[in-house]
């Protein structure tokens, strides 16, 4: 087994990463706020991943054992906070809202991680009042852990525009609609269509980081056109892919 780094102190810095560039599996001491002003990031933990484009930022409690994954060119900016600093009130990860006022803040915060000044400090504290008044985002695919259900998973990450029914794939796998359905709602709290859609979410928030257009990645992740993913994204998100929020 692959042995899990530990840091004691999780840092404050900004750095750059390739698309498919990763962060290996670790954990801090400490709180952690990830944000990448450009691409989108992914971070992996046992309960599931959680994905993170520009308009998005992803909170790591201390103690989470986790991978972090690029999608696109990345500019990543990780604020480290001791845990007396929990803003959210979070103990599990998140994907929280970030608006313009909180992206810049985040972004002159981590460019000079070792400034003490007290106009730095102020920096800080409006970056953590912001970060308190953060709305939670659904962009949380948990992981499963029936073995059903691994390979139901496994088949919707391989092609999310499979729209076979569930009587088909249960067919494929060996399994009933209605015990797959059963297992979906003790397992996850979601139904097919909710999970489908999931999966289909993260999947169009990779490729659009890789600046794949809007059109290919509807039919590649399972919608009938290109206007039906918007509205599903519009949703989702608060804004159609490739824009950004205003507010």
């Amino acid at each position: 087994m692959k042995e899990i780094r530990h840091e004691s102190v999780a840092p404050t810095r900004t750095q750059h990463l390739v698309s498919g560039g990763e962060i290996d599996t670790h954990r801090h001491d400490d709180h952690q706020i990830v944000y990448a002003s450009q691409g989108a990031i992914a971070v992996t933990t046992n309960a599931g991943s959680w994905i993170a484009p520009a308009t998005r930022a992803l909170w790591i409690p201390a103690g989470t054992v986790h991978q972090h994954q690029a999608h696109g060119e990345l500019d990543l900016h990780l604020v480290g906070l001791p845990l007396t600093d929990n803003p959210l009130g979070l103990d599990t990860p998140a994907v929280l809202t970030v608006n313009p006022l909180l992206r810049e803040l985040i972004v002159a915060y981590t460019r000079a991680p070792d400034d003490t000044s007290p106009p730095h400090q102020r920096l800080r504290a409006v970056m953590l009042d912001q970060l308190r008044i953060s709305p939670e985002q659904p962009l949380h695919l948990p992981a499963p852990t029936s073995p059903l259900l691994r390979k139901l998973h496994d088949i919707l990450r391989a092609d999310p525009a499979d729209n076979r029914s569930l009587d088909e794939i249960g067919r494929q796998i060996g399994a009933s609609a209605r015990t797959l359905s059963r297992r979906l709602h003790d397992d996850l709290g979601l139904t097919y269509p909710q999970w489908r859609t999931q999966v289909r979410l993260h999947h169009a928030l990779i490729l659009l980081a890789d600046n794949t257009p809007v059109t290919t990645v509807a039919l590649r992740c399972g919608w009938s056109s290109a206007s039906t993913f918007i509205d599903v994204f519009r949703r989702a998100f608060g804004h159609t892919p490739g824009s950004r929020p205003t507010t």
